[in-house]
């Protein structure tokens, strides 16, 4: 399934022409009559039999780019994991489109919601374009094999993470940082509206971040939802729509950065006695640690 040579496998498509562009989403389902397409109802999730979250509700705003930030250990990435299908509640529900998701098959959810995972591993001996291009399989099957629509889409994606240079080498010789774009590239391949990032900036340098962080603001802006959990609050409030704020498995906050990122809340949330000033660019509120009493004004 190499894209290296953009060879076509395939002289036909039935799916919409907006799917060679990674930046435009599908429409959304018609008749959902939730509060938002994908949204938490009263669900109990954890491991095996550790809680860690009980009777959680919380809904992501429709085209939104919702960051939820929290201490190590306080349930963002099990929530996130809950919001992709890869942990089922005990107790409630999470609805997309206005039905469980438990109640869809597999490729299905695939091709409604996409997930970079936290740490992901390539096959050995893998090729980046050809990894990217695992991105389509949500839309493989016995009548409907590789097409023009999947080239360009492997293509486009690769383009948006800028890793096009790289599509001939082997994941598995590449640095951290690359491997991550890469991945963000398959996630992008994949082509959902809805996109789940779970510390998508793992391994990156600075100015690889923001980069990443401005290509997602990218995505929002042309409507895409895309939920992320991140540890650089000042990311999280420079870059996020919308924050949802995590504390020992519940959510103890949840709004615009501007609204809810103050310094009460940085110390009640991550027992950081801080300062929140304007970022001197962006204007969002801008998390400054005070330090040792003899750093403290």
């Amino acid at each position: 399934m190499s894209t290296s040579t953009g060879t076509d496998r395939s002289t036909t498509s039935n799916e919409p022409s907006t799917m060679l562009d990674p930046l435009v989403p599908r429409a959304p389902a018609q008749g959902a009559q939730e509060p938002s397409r994908l949204h938490v109802d009263a669900a109990t999730i954890g491991y095996d039999k550790r809680i860690v979250s009980e009777r959680l509700s919380v809904a992501i705003p429709d085209q939104s780019f919702t960051v939820i930030v929290g201490p190590n250990a306080c349930g963002k990435s099990t929530l996130l994991r809950g919001l992709s299908r890869l942990l089922k509640p005990s107790e409630g529900h999470v609805i997309l489109d206005g039905a469980d998701i438990s109640s869809y098959k597999t490729k299905e959810v695939a091709r409604r919601v996409g997930l970079l995972p936290q740490t992901a591993i390539a096959p050995d001996g893998i090729t980046v374009a050809d990894l990217v291009a695992r991105g389509r399989y949500p839309y493989q099957g016995m009548l409907r094999q590789w097409t023009k629509t999947d080239e360009e889409a492997v293509l486009r994606a690769m383009e948006a993470a800028a890793v096009t240079d790289l599509s001939g080498q082997l994941v598995d010789e590449l640095s951290g940082g690359q491997r991550q774009r890469v991945w963000v590239a398959m996630a992008l391949a994949q082509h959902t509206d809805i996109l789940l990032l779970d510390e998508p900036t793992t391994f990156l340098d600075i100015t690889h971040q923001v980069e990443l962080m401005e290509l997602f603001t990218d995505l929002n802006h042309v409507g895409h939802t895309l939920v992320a959990v991140l540890h650089d609050l000042n990311h999280a409030a420079r870059f996020g729509t919308h924050l949802i704020a995590m504390k020992d498995g519940a959510v103890v906050a949840e709004g615009a950065p501007s609204e809810i990122v103050t310094a009460e809340l940085v110390e009640e949330v991550f027992g950081l006695r801080c300062l929140v000033v304007p970022d001197p660019v962006a204007g969002t509120p801008h998390v400054v640690p005070l330090g040792r009493d003899r750093d403290r004004p």
